[in-house]
């Protein structure tokens, strides 16, 4: 999916995307490493890698705010780019991870493939849903402040055709 904020040529928006993408991946890493160690019974070890995926996130997050600006981000774009994410997810990305898979008989990576295809668009149909709801609910209130901003005319256009007090 790409940025609709800036331009894909730009090597520093390539930049951020990849450092995105690694500062994620380092964070689920850690997570990962964390959860091994303690099960290991290293907890002293387990924290520190939790810890340092803590960091890791928060670093997403500052190329996050640069990649898509808060100022021009709002509920029903982020919903929509949540859509756009997961529909390309279980429909081009994970069947063409399956169709390699397949092709080298790696089978325990084709069931987890499947998953994430029936997941992925389980959450694409939630962010629809959920959209859906939300363009409802402001459609309504969009309504009510229709009614509200023509009372307050008509209170205007009254007083507008009241003859004038001289004072």
């Amino acid at each position: 999916m790409a940025n609709p904020f800036h331009n894909p040529a730009s090597a520093t928006i390539q930049n951020l995307e990849s450092a995105f993408a690694g500062e994620s991946m380092a964070h689920i890493k850690y997570r990962y490493f964390a959860k091994l160690c303690r099960e290991a019974g290293d907890e002293e070890t387990a924290q520190h890698f939790e810890h340092t995926a803590d960091q890791e996130v928060l670093h997403a997050f500052g190329h996050l705010d640069l990649l898509y600006p808060k100022a021009n981000m709002s509920p029903a774009k982020a919903l929509q780019m949540a859509i756009e994410g997961e529909t390309y997810e279980y429909t081009t990305m994970y069947p063409n991870f399956r169709h390699a898979a397949v092709a080298e008989g790696q089978l325990d990576a084709v069931k987890e493939i499947d998953e994430q295809i029936a997941e992925s668009a389980a959450h694409a149909a939630q962010f629809k849903a959920v959209l859906e709801k939300a363009a409802k609910r402001f459609a309504a209130l969009a309504k009510v402040e229709e009614r509200h901003a023509n009372a307050y005319q008509a209170v205007l256009d009254r007083l507008n055709l009241a003859p004038k007090q001289p004072f």
